[in-house]
């Protein structure tokens, strides 16, 4: 079991590779053991491109072919069973003989979800399921679920005063969190899918949502403004990258824009997450206001809350910052004047 996972454990490094390059499909690490020797290792490098599985078979030197059939193949997710952009890696691991396969997690996807584990035992080869189970879930937690709850997965973010609020009083954008934690914060944008905020964020702080203080791609820009009162001069409006306008008013698509309208009469947030699986889009940070935020909140629809506080600013009046409910502080840190802290929903 040990060398199980150890050798799981570097699956899971390898798959870590392919973070914000093989979405909407999962992050997948393979290796290939032979007498305690890796003989072959890969990941799913780009989406529409060749599965961890078939990385690492062809990565064997050609010597070591023949080791191939007496080797044990570790996968951090349920080698795929279907033909898709690429053929069903059961196939491939059944031609090549392999006697023995150890998978961290099933693979959730309808078209998977158990029948590639079925195939290969069909076949004759040795299954494990299970080895750093968990840990392969959270890896992959953004594609599960949109698997199991048919949505995208939901990040709250927002950044408060020492005294619970979001925003001072009056027309002016309030500077909250500190330069180093800003950093940080577009590392977290460049993370994600998609980012959201309301027209109220667009209006009072014209935000670009776009990743600068760190290397990272910029994730689709989400805003919701019902009644389109965002300016045409507002950041968010000025096409340099890929955006949508949730509205109540009308449909039209140009360069890197988009007006997508959903009816008054529509249930607003659980419609727009329907669109944007249908688009494929796996995650989103939602960056505010407090509108938006506690809406989310009222629902129940996110996965994590990551609040900022500037334990060394005192807005006194002003907007205050939402309250999570039902929800587990699962970490935090200090740096330097922000107190950063990430809750998970408790049920």
């Amino acid at each position: 079991m040990k060398v199980d996972i150890k050798y799981m454990q570097r699956c899971l490094e390898l798959a870590s590779r392919g973070a914000g390059k093989v979405a909407p499909n999962p992050m997948v690490g393979a290796v290939l053991l032979y007498d305690d020797s890796i003989i072959g290792e890969g990941y799913h490098e780009s989406y529409g491109q060749a599965h961890a599985e078939v990385n690492c078979i062809q990565s064997v030197h050609p010597l070591d072919q023949a080791l191939i059939e007496k080797s044990t193949l570790y996968v951090s997710l349920e080698p795929c069973a279907h033909h898709g952009k690429t053929p069903p890696c059961t196939e491939l691991i059944i031609r090549y003989k392999i006697p023995r396969v150890v998978i961290a997690c099933n693979d959730p996807y309808q078209e998977v979800n158990g029948k590639g584990i079925e195939l290969l035992k069909t076949a004759g080869v040795e299954v494990t399921v299970g080895v750093l189970e968990s840990a392969a879930k959270i890896l992959n937690q953004r594609f599960i679920c949109c698997q199991e709850k048919k949505r995208p997965y939901i990040i709250l973010k927002w950044a408060q005063s020492a005294d619970g609020k979001i925003a001072a009083n009056g027309n002016h954008r309030t500077y909250i969190s500190n330069e180093y934690t800003n950093i940080l914060v577009h590392r977290w944008r460049s993370e994600e899918a998609a980012i959201l905020v309301g027209a109220g964020t667009a209006i009072m702080d014209n935000p670009a949502l776009t990743v600068r203080a760190w290397k990272g791609n910029n994730p689709l820009r989400l805003l919701i403004d019902r009644n389109l009162k965002t300016p045409a001069s507002a950041q968010l409006l000025d096409q340099s990258v890929p955006t949508i306008v949730f509205n109540s008013i009308k449909e039209s698509t140009s360069t890197n824009l988009r007006y997508c309208l959903i009816k008054e009469t529509d249930d607003f947030i659980p419609a727009m997450l329907e669109i944007l699986m249908k688009e494929k889009i796996q995650s989103i940070l939602v960056e505010g206001g407090a509108e938006i935020l506690n809406a989310f909140i009222q629902k129940g629809l996110w996965e994590e809350a990551r609040i900022i506080t500037n334990t060394a600013l005192q807005i006194g009046q002003g907007l205050a910052a939402p309250i999570l409910k039902d929800a587990f502080l699962k970490g935090a840190f200090q740096l330097h004047t922000d107190h950063i802290q990430f809750y998970q929903p408790s049920a």
